[in-house]
């Protein structure tokens, strides 16, 4: 297995930073183990020296009421001395050890952004592993490296959204097994992906639990960006932030073929056309479904003829978008509700089997709330996936028009692009761009995708 950073593509700077933090904290961690163990002998013997001096007392007054008083009096004063030896001892548990100044590369609360594609949760991940790893490297191959990235280790929880938002009550809870003594005696991690759909009063729970951290507590959350409209500035301002960027299409060219196997052109073709997304540009290379619905988003300016035309690439789109939802959570849907109902005892004989699911109504309807919840963030990934793609080529068009000297992001369809190049005009094209990415923002604030599709869709029409 390969060291726990080999999926963040294309980031040496991170990965050179979180390699550091990692090591800094097994530093620290095995410095606060050396503590414990001091202040634990030193107890035992400040115990042995207590019950040696009871014992000189009782023995001294029994030979001597009188004159034993004073006999113990110099062994009284000798375990005294000891009381102040443990005192330092305690003042360094009761710290953070920082031996040679190890925490200056490590804290309790990072941020990991940057654009869609660039390994944000991979990072995440990554660097939560290396916090658990036995040998303190992120071997990769160790039990502690290897349950954190399965998501299975008892001292790492994920908290992945499939929702629009997350809550005050889950994040307490959250917050509040966090900060439990970790049982494999390293570190209790949060990662909380997309940590921008936080509401308000979740991330107010979160923030008072960076405020005063547990000891062995690291949270780790995952941002767009630190703009006030994704993370608020409080939380920001308690973390240290890891800036990732867009790996470059060679990179990801050459994780496809070199770790998954995949054709050097189809390679190629799939790194450019996911414009640096690693996990999209794996689906392109190896879904056909996948590039059949990347196919009709690039055919659909050349559909723009009038109203109507537009009304119906619309259709088409927010359809297209429900119905890759629909797939993709149809399977699970299914299995929640019918291991919800096992335990609410659907299916059994017994005289209480038949009133626990009549009285289970209430569960159920939360289940489908939340299972409601999460199919509207499908088809919104989904509509955002095609409208990423449709960007793509706009930006083509434009920079054949500017004859800027970059590579194309969809080079299957560079002719079309010509074409429209030689009708628009740049000014044009860059107002179809703008209008691309202003649907992108309407949506992200809760506008109907119907609405906002129709709306750019006469934009691109009209130029």
């Amino acid at each position: 297995m390969p060291e726990v950073f080999a999926d963040l593509v294309g980031q040496p700077e991170a990965v050179d930073l979180l390699r550091r933090a990692a090591a800094a904290a097994e530093t620290i961690r095995a410095a606060a183990v050396d503590v414990a163990k001091t202040v634990q002998v030193t107890d035992v013997a400040e115990t042995v020296s207590a019950e040696a001096v009871s014992a000189g007392v009782a023995k001294a007054v029994s030979a001597d009421g009188t004159g034993g008083v004073d006999a113990p009096a110099g062994g009284v004063d000798a375990p005294a001395g000891g009381v102040d030896a443990p005192a330092g001892g305690a003042d360094r548990a009761g710290g953070t050890p920082d031996p040679a100044g190890a925490g200056s590369a490590m804290t309790h609360a990072w941020i990991f952004t940057g654009p869609p594609g660039s390994g944000r949760s991979v990072a995440a991940r990554a660097f939560a592993a290396a916090l658990q790893c036995l040998r303190g490297t992120g071997c990769g191959e160790c039990t502690g490296c290897h349950t954190t990235l399965a998501g299975t280790h008892a001292d790492v929880r994920f908290v992945v959204p499939e929702g629009l938002s997350i809550g005050v009550g889950e994040m307490r809870t959250l917050v509040l097994r966090a900060a439990s003594t970790p049982s494999g005696g390293r570190w209790q991690v949060l990662v909380i992906e997309d940590a921008d759909r936080l509401t308000e009063a979740a991330g107010n729970a979160l923030l008072k639990a960076i405020e005063e951290p547990p000891p062995r507590t690291v949270f780790l959350l995952c941002t767009p960006s630190t703009h006030p409209d994704d993370i608020s500035v409080t939380i920001r301002s308690r973390c240290r932030v890891v800036t990732l960027r867009q790996p470059p299409a060679e990179a990801v060219a050459a994780v496809l073929r070199d770790r998954d196997g995949i054709a050097p052109d189809v390679a190629a073709w799939a790194a450019a056309a996911a414009q640096g997304h690693v996990g999209r540009a794996r689906r392109l290379a190896r879904d056909p479904e996948a590039r059949k619905r990347r196919e009709a988003v690039l055919a659909l300016p050349r559909k723009l003829t009038g109203v109507g035309a537009c009304f119906d690439a619309a259709s088409a789109l927010i359809e297209a978008a429900e119905a890759e939802a629909a797939a993709a959570v149809v399977e699970a849907d299914a299995a929640e509700r019918a291991a919800l109902e096992t335990a609410l005892g659907a299916g059994g004989t017994g005289r209480g089997a038949a009133g626990a699911i009549r009285g289970a109504a209430g569960q159920l309807k939360d289940l489908e709330r939340r299972q409601k919840s999460r199919a509207t963030r499908a088809q919104r990934d989904a509509l955002d996936r095609a409208l990423v793609d449709l960007a793509g080529f706009y930006r083509d068009v434009l920079t054949i028009s500017l004859r800027a000297p970059v590579e194309p992001v969809h080079t299957d369809v560079a002719g079309t692009a010509r074409s429209a190049a030689g009708k628009w005009t740049a000014e044009g094209t860059l107002r179809r761009l703008e209008a691309v990415l202003g649907c992108r923002t309407a949506i992200e604030t809760n506008v109907k995708p119907r609405i906002a599709v129709e709306a750019m869709m006469l934009a691109l029409w009209r130029g």
